[in-house]
């Protein structure tokens, strides 16, 4: 078989060159790659059939030996890889010296080579800048890898814990079972668990089939700040609340000035609101205490709007239903104005000027209740 026909067959891309870089001879595998057939290349200078994305093909002849060298082919828009391997046969008598390559596509080598590169540069630049810190178990729990700046924040060393086994280290933290699911192929996530002295949010991320041994991988974020922060605003929020509740109780409280009488000296501005606290108190109070008389006391007011006014009135009746007598006194004018605008009759409530007045009503209803009973 002549050299023309083995390098027609083979099973890689061969092309054959002269001292001066013209193509003299193009395979099959070539014509498939460059996409130029053997008739447009031979007979071309090279640099001139194929283009590269950058440098010249006469470098090729120049560092001709055993180690391939990966070339990038411009092809329209796109760039592809060419690894070469060059050989140079010597001239004889009857043909000049000339210089085979022998390659192969690696195009799609290349791209996952530079994919892989820029995702570890970016890993870098979030571990090496951002609280963070990023490992790998295998599937027993033993630490694989493990690097990032919180790490070294706490005064870690990288890879520190490289070797050890997750489940012994951490096994007073509760995660176990977490950590175990995870392992077993469902992704976890655990909020502000407070390690060695921080707070710490982690992703539990499960990794099936790589030929690297991993089976768990984790990202690890330094949470502290904003934990303490929201602990902080929290009991600043429930610190309010308590206070709010305390004023809520003084601004309206419930005194038991008689056996079966209450009174609530309701002192501010009240508006719907805060009238369904009062009324939702005071029959509270009503029914634990059993008691006949209960007197709104409301000199410490001077406004109320219609819609509290009428509230008022419904929380005398509600008294009414629990079986106890339900008494006002101390109404401004600009009340008792807005009553009346509301057209409502209180020709059944006992209403009085002063709290006095009110207590002297009680005493006198308590003692006409009992004296049949004394008599008999």
């Amino acid at each position: 078989m002549s050299e023309s026909r083995v390098l027609q067959d083979a099973p890689l891309i061969v092309f054959e060159l002269d001292a001066g870089c013209t193509v003299v001879a193009w395979n099959r595998h070539a014509e498939l790659f460059f996409g130029t057939d053997s008739a447009a290349a031979v007979g071309r200078d090279l640099d001139e059939v194929v283009p590269l994305t950058r440098g010249s093909w006469r470098a090729l002849v120049d560092d001709a030996g055993p180690k391939p060298k990966v070339w990038e082919v411009r092809q329209g828009e796109a760039t592809r890889a060419l690894e070469a391997w060059v050989q140079v046969v010597p001239g004889a008598a009857d043909r000049p010296a000339r210089t085979i390559v022998y390659g192969h596509d690696v195009t799609a080598r290349v791209e996952a080579e530079a994919r892989a590169a820029l995702e570890g540069t970016m890993l870098t630049a979030i571990k090496e800048n951002l609280e963070v810190s990023l490992w790998a178990t295998d599937e027993r729990g033993t630490f694989l890898f493990m690097d990032g700046k919180s790490m070294r924040s706490i005064g870690m060393r990288s890879e520190h814990f490289v070797g050890q086994n997750i489940f012994e280290m951490y096994r007073a933290t509760g995660n176990s079972d977490i950590v175990a699911a995870a392992i077993a192929g469902e992704p976890q996530f655990t909020k502000a668990v407070e390690l060695h002295g921080n707070f710490y949010d982690t992703w539990y991320i499960p990794v099936a089939g790589a030929a690297n041994g991993v089976r768990l991988v984790g990202v690890t974020i330094d949470v502290s700040e904003a934990t303490r922060a929201e602990n902080e605003l929290r009991g600043k929020v429930e610190l309010i609340e308590r206070q709010q509740e305390v004023i809520r109780v003084l601004a309206t409280p419930i005194i038991e000035v008689w056996d079966g009488v209450l009174t609530m000296p309701i002192v501010g501005l009240i508006d719907t609101a805060r009238t369904a606290e009062i009324m939702d108190s005071l029959l509270q109070a009503v029914t634990q205490t059993r008691a006949r008389y209960a007197i709104l006391d409301l000199t410490g007011v001077e406004v109320v709007d219609t819609g509290t006014a009428s509230h008022l009135i419904k929380m005398i009746h509600a008294i009414r239903l629990l079986g106890a007598e339900g008494i006002l006194t101390g109404i401004h004018p600009s009340i008792a104005q807005t009553v009346v605008a509301l057209g409502v009759d209180l020709s059944h409530v006992a209403v009085f000027a002063k709290l006095r007045d009110a207590l002297k009503h009680c005493l006198r209803a308590a003692r006409a209740a009992t004296r049949p009973a004394s008599a008999g």
